[in-house]
């Protein structure tokens, strides 16, 4: 009972950050849209910035936006901060409920790091403390005055935390930590600094002031900074489906190509809406990256002799001793209810019809069986590598 109400909490948290996660986006990336879009009017007011014209759902719409604020509050102002909270708290959630809860199947390899429970949970909870406060006191420091120099930095960051990452997780929860990272700079930016920033400005007007164009200027800045961070995010929700790359022994310079991918179509769009030409050279050098990235994942350095004479009874004592505590009608695994995706291996037949995904998941990335759980061994991963290399015969 406990084990289904788990999955059914599983469920309800992803389909959750999910919503929350494309309500944030899609208000991160209009409201970027629309500074990029913002052009000079020719009746435009004293301390207005620049206008838009919008059509949209058989409508049109008219957008100002003000240097500093407007010369009076209006009655009614919204704002957008919920979307960037629940997202952040959704995601957490289903982290604990599967990283923290299943630690010794997710989270822990102990081919990596022999941690216990507590301890990979403790790594991981203080890592995505630390990396927020890094990333503040670098944009606070003088550093922050310089855009290019932060991102460079920053990135470089980014990059050694996920290396670091694959030094005590195993590789899916490496690429995962990476994504809870990014997102908690992302939602902590708006609490505590676009938000508050938002707040000082508007209790300065409503005392009859002119609020400090600083506050503004720093909202700004870590709002580019989420938009530069979504795309790469996205791929590290998603990464847990695709082994091929966080199983990689270089996962981490894959995931750090990636980050550029997306930085790069990011890029490409915002300097498109902001009327400086195509930039077509952006999403060239992201196509080229993208098919380097495609053949850097095909190879793999971890080539081993292949086994000799290696029958279908062979591997069915493997994955009899290693996959089917999972991989069964009725699997033995604790909190494993069903067969994961519905892969089954109890008989010859069902083992030939995935034998693909074996070499993939167990031959080729090793993230099968996740953080080895039940200690699958080089020797046994050379059967199964023999006995597909040779047609996966089953006579």
């Amino acid at each position: 009972m406990i084990d289904l109400a788990m999955e059914w909490l599983n469920l309800v948290l992803r389909w959750m950050h999910l919503i929350f996660g494309i309500a944030w986006i899609g208000s991160s990336f209009f409201f970027v849209w629309l500074d990029n879009s913002l052009r000079k009017g020719i009746n435009q007011q004293q301390g207005v910035l620049g206008q838009a014209w919008l059509i949209h759902g058989g409508g049109f719409y008219f957008t100002e936006k003000y240097s500093v604020a407007p010369p009076q509050l209006p009655a009614e102002l919204h704002w957008f901060k919920y979307e960037a909270y629940f997202t952040w708290l959704s995601g957490f959630f289903l982290m604990g409920a599967l990283y923290y809860v299943s630690a010794d199947l997710y989270l822990i390899d102990a081919k990596v790091l022999p941690l216990g429970r507590w301890e990979a949970i403790g790594f991981s909870l203080v890592s995505l403390v630390l990396g927020w406060i890094a990333y503040d006191l670098l944009c606070r420091s003088p550093l922050g005055n310089n855009d290019a120099a932060l991102a460079i930095v920053g990135f470089v960051l980014l990059v050694a935390a996920a290396w670091g990452y694959t030094q005590i997780f195993s590789a899916r929860a490496a690429y995962l930590h990476v994504g809870a990272l990014i997102g908690t700079i992302m939602a902590a930016n708006v609490a505590m600094n676009i938000i508050p920033n938002q707040r000082k400005a508007v209790a300065e007007m409503l005392a009859g002031q002119v609020p400090d164009p600083s506050y503004g200027k720093q909202a700004k800045q870590r709002s580019l900074h989420n938009n530069y961070l979504t795309l790469p995010v996205l791929f590290a929700m998603i990464s847990n489906h695709y082994p091929v790359t966080y199983g990689h022994p270089y996962g981490w310079a894959i995931l750090a190509v990636v980050m550029i991918i997306g930085g790069l179509v990011r890029h490409f769009f915002n300097l498109k809406n902001q009327g400086r030409g195509t930039r077509y050279e952006f999403l060239g050098i992201a196509f080229a990256l993208t098919v380097g990235l495609v053949f850097f994942t095909h190879w793999d350095p971890r080539r081993a002799t292949l086994a000799e004479g290696v029958t279908i009874e062979d591997v069915q004592r493997v994955v009899a001793a290693r996959c089917t505590v999972c991989h069964a009608a009725k699997p033995t695994f604790d909190g494993i209810t069903e067969a994961p995706k519905g892969v089954m291996l109890e008989s010859p037949a069902q083992i030939r019809r995935f034998a693909s995904l074996i070499n993939q998941q167990a031959v080729r990335t090793e993230t099968m069986p996740p953080g080895n759980a039940t200690e699958m061994t080089d020797e046994e991963r050379q059967i199964l590598a023999a006995w597909i290399a040779a047609g996966a015969p089953i006579k």
